[in-house]
């Protein structure tokens, strides 16, 4: 609330005078309700607050709003399976993906797709169906069609799942969901002030998710020492088995 207050003074109040000019309003002003997001062995999701102002109304007939959020980037390798002698399946072709976001989510006061051109949506990357996804290997679109598939079954790419929230003409609000796989790393938030169907203004802002507390130690063990971790694995299975075993037994 302290944030949004700030920025309706700046914004809606008076202009401010330095060096004796009144300083000009800035086309937009928005912020984060969170710069660090912590993932704990209990987390299970959360929101994301974008809000901000304009100088100028947002609505039908005037200004449009649009949030985007990319998470960290990686490689992705998606197979074709493939049935040999009618029984077995095996790995079949496969297109490798580079600079794929682990996490996409776009939102709007509109679809982006209804307040900008075709050309400007795809040079900006909005929406799904404008990543700038490059492969190697297989080049059949039904790779890219796979990989889109995962990534929204997963709840990681999202597209207008939230709506850009109006208030007083000239603020604005969406909550982003983050789901409890959400990964971590740094995040970029990009909103954007469409004016007569066109990209007016912007402004970039970043999070962070991190793991915390037992989730991040056994995070480090995972990655540093993968031989211990995955035979602590194993020996925890075994006992939870034994354990489980022994408990039918008495009942």
């Amino acid at each position: 609330m302290t944030k949004l207050l700030v920025l309706l003074l700046t914004l809606l109040g008076s202009p401010v005078v330095a060096g004796g000019a009144a300083a000009q309003e800035a086309p937009l002003v928005a912020d984060l309700s969170d710069r660090e997001i912590e993932v704990s062995t209990g987390f299970t999701g959360a929101d994301l607050l974008v809000f901000g102002a304009t100088e100028a109304a947002i609505g039908p007939g005037g200004d449009e709003i649009l949030v985007v959020v990319r998470g960290p980037t990686r490689p992705v390798v998606v197979r074709r399976k493939v049935r040999v002698l009618g029984v077995l399946w095996v790995n079949g072709p496969s297109a490798r993906f580079s600079g794929v976001p682990g996490f996409y989510a776009i939102a709007g006061t509109r679809p982006a797709w209804q307040i900008l051109p075709e050309q400007e949506r795809q040079n900006n990357g909005l929406g799904l169906d404008a990543l700038p996804l490059s492969s190697t290997g297989a080049r059949s679109p039904n790779f890219r069609a796979a990989l889109l598939a995962l990534e929204k079954e997963s709840g990681l790419w999202l597209e207008d799942a939230a709506t850009v929230e109006i208030g007083a003409n000239r603020l604005f609000h969406v909550r982003v969901p983050l789901p409890a796989t959400v990964p971590t790393g740094d995040y970029k938030v990009e909103v954007l002030l469409v004016r007569s169907r066109r990209i007016h203004a912007r402004q970039e802002l970043e999070f962070r998710v991190d793991r915390v507390g037992v989730a991040d130690r056994i995070a480090t063990v995972a990655q540093a020492q993968p031989l211990v971790y995955g035979v602590v694995c194993v020996l925890l299975a075994a006992f939870a088995g034994w354990f489980g075993s022994v408990l039918f037994r008495r009942g």
